[in-house]
């Protein structure tokens, strides 16, 4: 179903891959959809419980997309560092192919914390306000992982 990645050198670990997820600041999704047209845009994100989260408006682009083919692309990088003398890059990054999906009410706000906690870690309470005012005009979003690579230069 999914390519073999070609320079099995620098795959990475599942640990090392999960560790990407967990500490990168932003991915971008890539989304097809029924204009024939690939669409990647970065946004912030959350991995728990083996899945990516991230949060939209209840309308747009990315809800129609997935609506049409919730097939969907995720990458993070983790670490990229130029090596002009070697004409390269040093880098670390994960790749991830799965469902996207809106989770429920009852998903939507732990998930919701999950971002302030990763984002805004000194503002707890102040997010847990706007957490509770914000989120009936917010809708969640779940990749379910169906195939997770982590690839680096070293």
């Amino acid at each position: 179903m999914f390519q073999a990645m070609r320079r099995q050198d620098r795959m990475l670990s599942q640990a090392e891959t999960e560790e990407i997820l967990v500490n990168g600041v932003y991915g971008v999704l890539s989304i097809n959809g029924d204009n024939d047209y690939a669409y990647g845009i970065p946004l912030s994100y959350v991995y728990l419980g083996s899945s990516i989260y991230f949060h939209c408006a209840l309308e747009g682009e990315k809800l129609t997309r997935i609506g049409c083919n919730n097939k969907v692309a995720f990458c993070v990088v983790g670490e990229a560092d130029l090596l002009p003398e070697q004409f390269s890059v040093r880098y670390k990054s994960a790749v991830i192919f799965g469902a996207a999906s809106v989770v429920g009410e009852q998903e939507k706000t732990p998930v919701l914390m999950a971002f302030i906690e990763k984002y805004s870690r000194s503002f707890i309470e102040k997010g847990k306000e706007y957490v509770s005012t914000s989120a009936h005009r917010t809708a969640v979003v779940k990749i379910t992982i169906e195939q997770l690579t982590g690839k680096a230069r070293k």
